[in-house]
């Protein structure tokens, strides 16, 4: 939470629905030490110092002990990486000072987070989610969001969550934050425990999904919460599952209902569907179209009359996902289920493994093997049964963690087993 945004919530720049909301206090302990911390002095050194390294200025001199100073562009002790010495000494100033002053503070500023006491967003929660439901019978996509983004925009992520996690079209899926180390342009304080973030760079970490900010010390206590935003989300194709559904506020992601929806209009009694593939070019034509308009990209017949295009591009979809359908932590739990001899018993193991995947996941595996059940069925003019179909699918929705060619090979035959019992036991597996 940036300095600014204690003046300007509540000033005219915000939007009508939150003009009565009141931020939390912000917790001024630790701005005031970082203002009491001392500055850097330069102090030039009376003669030249044989050998000095030429990025180095005349203030080093043979007296300095104690730490080794590296420079790769960039100076720096430690991670942190600065541009010039001052702001290095500026930096570990600030930081000794307020680690040494207020050691005990620190550590027990994550005891009582405002994370989880967000009645201070009860006001704006109401009014989003009242013009929430007033687009329930309309598309979710395109209303939700907008509707999302307009009251909440400027205000922090902190309070956007409150008015999602209470928006009844929001499906409630578990998604971890993707922190990543950020350096944040003038004042920041933590949207988790209130403190201040110390320091000129690196002083915490953003979440680069929902743009939470945070102590590094404190995302360790951040529950898997996260909202993605669609403004962070760039594209479509290879962007983690969990994230895009809970991004476009979705059961399943966007991609596989459209194409699953268009393949069983036109598509189901084509010979070798799924097998069969489609023009290359065709197929990244319709991937760009869905990272460029989401939902409203046109897949219809006018645009694109072979279905196998279609087919091509859903498979793609799948290939792309940074962590498969069949998720890396459970992909050695189903292959050691398809080693299972006996059928009953790898019937029940490969339902136990199903139980672990994450919600999103699980709920588009789901979909998906009702919809390769209903393309079996038209077998007799497809020519594609539940073997067949596995042969396509096991190493699309299913990788080895490692990447292995001779794991991949070794594995192909029980990939394939995977997704052919998946498709013929759809009604009790799921």
């Amino acid at each position: 939470m940036a300095a600014s945004s204690n003046s300007s919530l509540s000033g005219s720049s915000v939007s009508s629905d939150a003009e009565e909301y009141q931020p939390p206090i912000w917790k001024s302990y630790l701005y005031q030490l970082q203002q009491e911390a001392p500055r850097p002095k330069r102090i030039i050194c009376p003669r030249e110092v044989e050998n000095r390294p030429k990025y180095y200025g005349r203030e080093f001199g043979n007296q300095t002990l104690n730490y080794r100073l590296f420079h790769d562009g960039k100076h720096f002790v430690g991670e942190k990486r600065f541009e010039s010495i001052h702001d290095l000494v500026t930096d570990g100033l600030i930081t000794l000072y307020i680690e040494t002053k207020a050691a005990e503070y620190i550590s027990k500023m994550t005891t009582n987070p405002i994370y989880e006491h967000i009645g201070y967003a009860t006001l704006l929660r109401e009014k989003v989610s009242r013009r929430l439901s007033r687009s329930k019978n309309e598309p979710r996509k395109t209303n939700v969001t907008h509707e999302e983004h307009t009251a909440v925009e400027k205000i922090s992520s902190l309070v956007r969550r409150a008015a999602l996690t209470h928006n009844d079209n929001h499906f409630n899926y578990e998604k971890t934050h993707n922190f990543k180390v950020h350096t944040f342009r003038g004042p920041h304080w933590c949207e988790y425990c209130a403190n201040f973030m110390w320091g000129l760079i690196a002083q915490g970490v953003r979440c680069s999904d929902c743009g939470l900010n945070v102590h590094k010390q404190c995302s360790k206590h951040v529950p898997n919460d996260c909202q993605p935003d669609l403004k962070r989300i760039k594209k479509v194709y290879c962007c983690d599952l969990t994230t895009l559904v809970k991004a476009h506020n979705t059961q399943r992601p966007m991609v596989v209902d459209i194409c699953i929806r268009e393949i069983e209009a036109r598509g189901l009694k084509s010979e070798g569907l799924y097998r069969v593939s489609g023009f290359t070019e065709h197929i990244e034509d319709v991937k760009m179209a869905f990272d460029r308009d989401g939902e409203k990209a046109d897949i219809s017949a006018n645009v694109y009359p072979d279905i196998n295009i279609i087919t091509g591009a859903l498979k793609l979809y799948f290939r792309d996902l940074p962590i498969p359908v069949i998720t890396y932590d459970t992909y050695s739990k189903f292959i050691d289920a398809a080693k299972i001899s006996n059928a009953d018993e790898r019937l029940e193991a490969v339902h136990e493994v199903l139980m672990l995947l994450p919600p999103a996941h699980y709920e588009t595996l789901r979909y998906l093997m009702i919809h390769l059940k209903k393309v079996t069925m038209n077998e007799k003019d497809n020519f594609m049964n539940a073997e067949n179909l596995g042969i396509v699918f096991g190493p699309t929705l299913m990788r080895p963690p490692e990447d292995s060619t001779l794991t991949t090979l070794h594995d192909m035959r029980y990939q394939k087993l995977i997704v052919q019992i998946l498709i013929e036991n759809e009604d009790v597996l799921f």
